[in-house]
């Protein structure tokens, strides 16, 4: 992205700020716009090269998870800052919002880690691959690195599915903090809460040959074999890329986007694929968004999604009142890669508006 496009985007947040005089606004954004103008570009930094030093957090069922957590500067204002949570996907992990980790990098105090069995973090035990203990484990998060002050939630693919199964579990969390709400702002991005075909998430996994018509079945024989899978997923990595390439994104992207996702679908044993691949199709929370219509949401999807398309996305929004739909035109299931300076001034006016709840 250009540098004009990125003074763009901060504009963008600035004018969501003026509108809903958010109480983190102008300063943040002031700041934000200064830095822009003498910030190296994000795609100068090397992909998963932004990190902080890691916390351990050790979920209900023994499984360590790696959490960082990029602080900022004493706010301003008094009390507890505001603290975005970035819940990764699918055979992803917390590298992957390396755009909006180096636009909010101290600017707002940021956590990101790892989801069970996957990047760094420990493995999950057998039968605790499920979208529920995700929800789970992300109470945990937020009880260890966010004792205090209101959160902003920001979920893609499958972590749009854990923030849906927190709301299900503990919908007392959601809404202002005068009313003894934590949680006042939600993103959810490129998901669902419910009706996914799950074989389409296996397709930029699977090699194509083994990928045909795959069922929970055929998942569960692969999985028995998942040190075979994985080799031939190794064998087979210029044609994964072009899988990756074909059904992450929606336009032509620089290669370095796809080569980046890719290593990280890579490094997911095949083993970690099946364990979680039933959940998705047993996956039905939308009676359980309607929760997040107390708080400041926003929905951001890509209209040549493959993986989880727009329609989901327009689905969420039906069902979370005041919810603000975001259309990325052309763009595939990694919006936060593709877009991601649509999605950064998205996530812009979330803030402000998450803030305004959390100051009534």
């Amino acid at each position: 992205m250009t540098l004009a496009g990125r003074i763009a985007a901060a504009s963008a947040g600035a004018v969501g700020v003026a509108a809903t005089g958010a109480a983190v606004g102008a300063g943040v954004l002031v700041r934000r716009k200064r830095r822009e103008l003498t910030r190296r570009t994000s795609d100068s930094t090397r992909f998963g090269a932004l990190h902080s030093s890691p916390h351990t957090i050790v979920t209900s069922d023994g499984v360590p998870l790696h959490v960082e957590v990029d602080e900022v500067e004493p706010p301003v204002s008094d009390g507890a800052p505001l603290t975005l949570v970035f819940i990764h996907g699918y055979a992803l992990n917390l590298d992957c919002w390396h755009f909006q980790r180096a636009a909010f990098r101290g600017l707002v105090r940021s956590v990101y880690y790892d989801q069970r069995s996957h990047g760094r973090s420990g493995r999950s035990p057998i039968g605790s691959a499920s979208i529920d203990q995700l929800g789970d484990d992300l109470l945990h998060v937020i009880d260890a690195v966010v004792p205090e002050g209101p959160i902003v939630l920001v979920g893609h693919s499958m972590g749009g599915m854990t923030i849906a199964a927190l709301a299900e579990a503990h919908p007392e969390l959601f809404g202002p903090t005068d009313q003894g709400g934590r949680i006042t702002g939600v993103a959810l991005i490129s998901t669902t809460a419910g009706g996914l075909d799950p074989s389409r998430l296996l397709f930029p996994m699977v090699p194509s040959r083994l990928g045909g018509g795959i069922t929970n079945g055929a998942v569960r024989t692969l999985a028995r074999g998942h040190k075979a899978v994985d080799g031939v997923r190794r064998i087979g990595r210029s044609l994964a890329t072009v899988m990756t390439d074909a059904f992450a994104f929606g336009d032509k992207v620089p290669a370095a986007y796809v080569e980046f996702v890719d290593d990280m679908l890579a490094a997911t044993p095949f083993e970690v694929v099946a364990e979680f691949f039933p959940s998705f199709r047993s996956l039905d929370k939308f009676d359980a968004v309607g929760t997040l219509g107390q708080v400041a949401t926003t929905i951001i999807g890509g209209t040549a999604d493959k993986l989880t398309s727009i329609g989901h996305s327009r689905k969420l929004h039906s069902r979370i009142p005041g919810s603000r739909l975001v259309e990325c035109a052309g763009a595939g299931h990694m919006v936060i890669l593709e877009r991601h300076g649509q999605v950064n001034a998205a996530l812009d006016q979330l803030i402000a508006s998450a803030s305004r709840i959390a100051s009534q």
